[in-house]
């Protein structure tokens, strides 16, 4: 598969040498061209502009930050029209309170992105794990590969989320339509807040198998 990254940053990085490594066409993309070619040589990958990046294959990550990211689709609207673009933002805001998001009443930041770009296919997904296990070869936790909660509307999308969840050693986890982004953003701020006071989110989700027979 084609798969153009938008960003030069840590999970650009990540989850572009993961796909490099599985055998896909990378090309990364940056407003910082040497940034862009830096990155790129890290992970097998080709380098160009944000514009060619979002032409270049059925699938674009948009690996910005999250309050970039809505203006960035925008400007590129006419170049990922009928393409998967999968949103990995987390749009977190640090309070006295903890990690709260800071979406406004727009519901989440792939909302945004799908009415930035109407005509483009946009997916929540890789947002829920810390850049550092999407390194990992394949991620697997106590012989279970990583699940990867995902959230798309268009069958397209559905299909090439799955390849490029699949194709990591990753299993693909559908969570509905595009509506529900919003718990999955959700989800993070509560998971990341646990992890910056020390705790374990996973600790806190036993599978009812696990419980003794009634």
């Amino acid at each position: 598969m084609r798969i153009g990254v938008l960003g030069t940053g840590g999970m650009a990085e990540a989850l572009g040498g993961a796909w490099a490594a599985a055998g896909h066409r990378v090309l990364v993309g940056g407003r910082d061209r040497e940034r862009a070619a830096r990155t790129a040589a890290l992970i097998g990958a080709e380098h160009g502009s944000l514009a060619q990046a979002a032409r270049h294959g059925e699938a674009v990550l948009v690996a910005v930050p999250a309050a970039a990211a809505p203006q960035l689709v925008s400007e590129l609207a006419g170049e990922i029209v009928g393409r998967a673009v999968v949103d990995c933002t987390n749009p977190l805001m640090p309070t006295a309170e903890g990690l709260m998001l800071d979406t406004g009443d727009t519901g989440s930041v792939a909302l945004q992105l799908a009415t930035a770009a109407p005509g483009a296919y946009v997916v929540k997904a890789f947002n829920l794990c810390h850049v550092s296990i999407w390194t990992l070869r394949p991620p697997t936790f106590e012989n279970v590969p990583l699940a990867v909660p995902f959230c798309a509307d268009h069958p397209t999308a559905v299909a090439v989320t799955a390849t490029l969840i699949s194709s990591i050693g990753c299993t693909p986890a559908p969570c509905g339509g595009l509506a529900r982004a919003a718990y999955l953003e959700a989800t993070a701020a509560l998971a990341i807040g646990l992890w910056w006071e020390g705790r374990q989110p996973r600790a806190a989700f036993p599978s009812p198998a696990e419980a003794p027979p009634s």
